[in-house]
């Protein structure tokens, strides 16, 4: 039985005999064509990630970081897929995803919460008397949600307007209108543009909600949990470059920060 990621495949006799020959053959061409990347280019090191984390919560550090290490490449490829384990050109990655789907190796970095959210400018207008009202939930009524439309996500009810009104009692509540957007960073920049109220994560809006951009409604009393995390995942195959260690260690540091505005316990 030879098992690759998740899918399994029944080898015959001789297939496990020219398994046994091959592998070794193939593992030494990989090593020998990694390292020959290695002397023809700069240090890189390469991540895959979800769009919207890559936008929302991982462009915005980058800058800070490639300025206080020493200089070398950062490949970024957002796939929003979970990537086989023994992919030779990744190095990291960085997912969400609910526990039981994460791989063993899996390293949870932070958890997930939920909290309405509106652009400053619309909670201005708000209590200029130049919008409705956002002083309640059921205020609501009145204005535009901005809702993420993915159901390939196991965990898509959690991360819904429909969960959140089912529990602050408004299960049978209906929005002056409905926004629906395949990916979290769509909602979120439909929320800065003044479209609507976004169920935001906390996790990826935290900086906007620190800089005032995004204002967290109703004094942040409405905030709900979600059972899928953030992980990080470094890849068996990759070497333990010192570019590498050096990002691993920035992805924990920036980590430990966002669990500290969700509130999370350290460590």
């Amino acid at each position: 039985l030879f098992v690759r990621g998740t899918r399994r495949v029944e080898l015959s006799a001789a297939g496990a005999t020219l398994r046994l020959a091959v592998v070794p053959l193939l593992e030494n061409l990989d090593r020998t064509v990694r390292e020959i990347r290695g002397r023809r280019s700069r240090p890189q090191v390469s991540l895959s990630t979800f769009a919207s984390f890559a936008t929302l919560w991982l462009m915005p550090r980058l800058s800070a970081f490639q300025k206080s290490t020493p200089p070398f490449d950062i490949r970024i490829s957002a796939i929003d897929r979970m990537t086989e384990l023994d992919e030779p050109d990744l190095d990291l990655l960085l997912r969400y995803c609910l526990p039981e789907d994460a791989p063993p190796i899996a390293e949870r970095l932070f958890g997930e919460q939920l909290t309405p959210v509106a652009s400053a400018r619309l909670l201005e207008l708000s209590r200029s008397g130049q919008a409705p009202p956002l002083r309640q939930p059921a205020d609501l009524a009145a204005h535009v949600l901005l809702e993420e439309d993915d159901s390939r996500l196991r965990s898509a009810y959690q991360l819904s307007w429909r969960r959140w009104l089912a529990e602050q009692g408004l299960a049978a509540f209906e929005p002056r209108g409905w926004l629906y957007l395949n990916y979290t960073h769509q909602q979120v920049q439909g929320a800065l543009a003044g479209q609507g109220v976004a169920l935001a994560r906390i996790a990826l809006v935290h900086d906007l909600l620190e800089r005032g951009e995004l204002v967290e409604l109703f004094d942040g009393r409405c905030r709900i949990a979600s059972t899928a995390c953030y992980y990080l995942v470094e890849m068996p195959l990759a070497p333990r470059r010192p570019e590498l260690v050096d990002c691993t260690a920035w992805i924990r540091a920036e980590a430990a920060r966002t669990r500290a505005a969700l509130g999370e316990a350290p460590g």
